[in-house]
């Protein structure tokens, strides 16, 4: 599998373009954002845009993967809402006549969860973690609301409804011969963020443990101290393959220097204003240029160091 991947790794992006938020919808004939494409046998993914949701892109702007076996299909996110479901699911019928056996939620968040109720229809379980179907529960009205925002009419048949099956360390899928393992490695980007890890295959779909593209967004509830150790837990996988929460297929050494690098910089800078007295005011103002290629910087890059000063105050 190593000689494989190597060898596919130079071709990865072969029929994915790069990210570009600027594109409105690259798939005009579909509610998804973009067609699913062949990550490496068997591992398919519509790549989202890496723009924040809006009408054009139906909410598709997160990684939407499905895993073809012998004995049926495994989905990783259920989409944003009703209708890009079922557009997904559309696409795994054009390329596998085999059935979609279980549906992964990534984490609680709208574009990852929404859709959970057209998958539920056609007889499929939901699979997340325990504190994923906390945040859905609980913050139900939410996520519906601000989805119904901006998909106006896209929106029609979107329900909120819980996970099936939840799980608090792993959840392990045989299925066609293949090990499927849902997994939880501890605290991330948000509460019940899973990676969904093939270890024969040496992929791994990784969720938002990991980020390039676009710079990675924290919030309120992130525990960024913690992610950076999650995050050694994830490179312990040794993943040759990463498909990630959003931006197209890449490796580890891209990931990393995107996400734990990213973090544990901004934690730095923040750390250096706290020991001389600083104030958030400067904590929007600490320099992240090295990263201002990434798509979303101009939203996010200030209100990421404004996050994280308040939260180190308290650390």
């Amino acid at each position: 599998m190593k000689r494989l991947a190597a060898a596919l790794l130079p071709f990865l992006f072969a029929g994915i373009a790069l990210a570009d938020q600027s594109i409105p919808d690259k798939y005009p004939e579909s509610v998804l954002y973009d067609a699913p494409r062949e990550v490496i046998p068997g591992v398919w993914s519509a790549i989202g845009a890496t723009a924040p949701p809006t009408y054009e892109n139906s909410g598709h702007n997160n990684n939407l993967s499905f895993i073809i076996t012998p004995d049926g299909v495994v989905v990783v996110n259920a989409g944003a809402c009703y209708k890009l479901a079922a557009a997904l699911h559309e696409e795994i019928r054009r390329v596998t006549d085999q059935p979609v056996r279980y549906v992964i939620l990534e984490n609680g968040q709208g574009h990852a969860a929404l859709g959970s109720n057209y998958w539920k229809q056609q007889g499929v379980p939901v699979v997340a973690h325990i504190d994923a179907a906390k945040e859905i529960e609980e913050g139900a009205f939410g996520l519906l609301n601000r989805m119904e925002g901006y998909n106006k009419d896209k929106a029609e048949g979107t329900e909120v409804v819980l996970p099936d099956i939840t799980f608090e360390d792993e959840y392990i899928i045989e299925l066609g011969g293949m090990r499927i393992e849902a997994l939880y490695l501890g605290p991330g980007h948000s509460p019940g963020d899973i990676q969904v890890w093939l270890p024969e295959q040496k992929l791994v779909i990784s969720g938002d443990m990991a980020f390039h593209q676009r710079l990675l967004p924290i919030f309120e509830n992130t525990d960024t101290k913690a992610w950076i150790e999650t995050y050694d837990r994830f490179l312990a996988l040794e993943p040759e393959v990463v498909i990630p929460g959003h931006g197209v297929p890449t490796n580890v050494k891209v990931v990393t220097r995107y996400t734990q690098d990213y973090l544990t910089f901004l934690r730095g800078e923040v750390q250096k204003l706290l020991d001389e007295g600083g104030t958030l005011d400067d904590a929007y103002k600490i320099d992240q240029s090295a990263y201002s290629d990434l798509d979303t910087f101009d939203e996010l890059a200030a209100r990421n160091a404004g996050i994280v000063f308040t939260a180190m105050e308290f650390e």
